[in-house]
């Protein structure tokens, strides 16, 4: 398994349930649907360089100034882009976590270094990660996911707002990912954004609006010039039309789409652990829309013959073979899932 390999490769596979991935259950809201067929014609232009219509949108969603956004080709693009408009010799991240974060400070040139998160206290980030950011060998730029990816675990608001504090008296630029942050009942932090130029805010349509194949991500700063800088690291039409549709009509339902979603994910997630944990299985109560178990027997191939994909979690820094992520779906899916471990078990 390559070190950068993710989930949701069900093109080499016979998969007739991918729970490799951690998208919405509810899949793709019926707005962003009929949106996207409507909108079949338009593919003929090309799309707007600076995504005008969809940044003012998403300004007036989010609370902020349309120049303080920059749209891109998936949340990984503008990680990548981050990277090589900065370019940071150091960079501090948590392990495990995604592997963007690591593949793009390495394309940079970045040296990496990892706070490895410990098992015993269920993955979660405490206040040791501050001494990281301080003295001779502080980073230059300091990645965060929250909730984290695969664990799903959150990091206090007050942890992050120290982190930010800190960040930004060392001059460290401060990326933080909330693509998962929907699924949950914990508050962004874009209301430390004015105060704080070092902090950058990443986000995607890819999660919350089951929007993968399109690829539309986002990021959210302060600093002007940043913002700027990083733009200039993109191609030209970096934002598809079907994308730009797409977000526009997915902004259009409001916060109902979200409120929705976080009742069904609530009950979905209750479900699979305990199912899990009837099962045998050490489950990490995280708050995402995926769940973190660990099996003493390899999993990964007995349900591939049952025509299930769940995430080996081997290529993460900090775990090993013996961990597996499987993101929550509807109900009846749910139940398939946990019948063929039953079985992967047997």
């Amino acid at each position: 398994m390559n070190k950068f390999d993710h989930g949701g490769d069900v093109y080499s596979r016979n998969v007739a349930l991918d729970f490799s991935v951690n998208l919405n259950p509810l899949g793709m809201p019926p707005a962003v649907r009929e949106a996207l067929l409507a909108g079949v014609d338009s593919c003929a232009s090309y799309p707007d360089p600076h995504c005008r219509a969809l940044r003012a949108a998403l300004a007036r969603a989010l609370g902020v100034e349309p120049w303080q956004l920059l749209c891109g080709n998936g949340a990984a693009d503008l990680i990548i882009r981050l990277c090589l408009a900065r370019k940071p010799e150091r960079v501090l991240l948590c392990a495990p976590t995604f592997s963007e974060y690591e593949k793009a400070a390495l394309l940079s040139g970045a040296r990496v270094k990892k706070f490895i998160l410990r098992e015993e206290d269920d993955f979660a980030l405490g206040g040791g990660i501050l001494g990281e950011l301080t003295g001779s060998a502080a980073p230059d730029l300091f990645f965060l996911c929250n909730p984290n990816n695969p664990t799903g675990q959150l990091t206090c608001p007050a942890l992050i707002g120290q982190i930010a504090a800190v960040c930004e008296k060392r001059g460290t630029l401060f990326v933080l990912d909330e693509c998962f942050l929907p699924f949950t009942e914990a508050p962004s932090a874009r209301p430390l954004l004015n105060a704080h130029p070092h902090l950058v805010i990443v986000d995607a349509f890819t999660k919350l609006y089951a929007m993968a194949g399109l690829r539309l991500g986002f990021m959210i700063s302060s600093d002007r010039r940043l913002v700027e800088r990083v733009a200039d690291f993109g191609q030209s039409w970096s934002v598809s039309v079907p994308a730009q549709t797409a977000g526009l009509a997915a902004l259009s339902g409001g916060g109902e789409w979200s409120a929705r979603t976080r009742v069904v994910v609530a009950a979905e997630l209750a479900f699979v652990r305990a199912g899990l944990r009837e099962l045998g299985f050490k489950v990490y109560d995280g708050s995402a829309n995926y769940v973190l178990f660990r099996s003493e027997k390899p999993l990964s191939e007995a349900m591939l013959a049952q025509g299930i994909l769940i995430r080996s979690c081997a290529n993460y820094t900090g775990l090993d073979e013996r961990y597996y992520r499987v993101g929550v779906k509807r109900r009846a899916e749910n139940e398939r899932l946990l019948a063929a471990l039953r079985r992967a078990l047997a």
